[in-house]
């Protein structure tokens, strides 16, 4: 399309269009989107769909296991301090005042 001498193009701060003013109607004429390189394809849906539904049921099973086994570590974690608790001597607590 032609370009009159009224016109002239500008780059918009925001989103990086491009428009084009005339300066005689104080308008804009015509406006060119910026291309977008990270758009996805309408065809890539069902896949991108897929993808994104695998990596929720991985988080979920990774969730489900961890809470599954919680109940063992915490277990071992019981026994381990009852055997700590049964090797150390038994000792009176020493108090601020039994310092002086």
């Amino acid at each position: 399309m032609a370009k009159l001498t009224s016109e002239f193009e500008v780059t918009c701060p925001c989103c990086s269009a491009t428009l084009v003013i005339d300066a005689n109607l104080k308008r804009v004429v015509r406006h060119e989107e910026p291309p977008s390189a990270n758009r996805p394809e309408l065809d890539d849906a069902q896949k991108i769909l897929a993808e994104q539904a695998a990596r929720r049921e991985s988080l979920f099973q990774q969730s489900f296991d961890a809470e599954k086994n919680r109940g063992d570590a915490l277990s071992k974690r019981l026994e381990e301090a009852l055997r700590q608790a049964k090797e150390e001597p038994i000792t009176k607590p020493m108090r601020d005042f039994d310092l002086d």
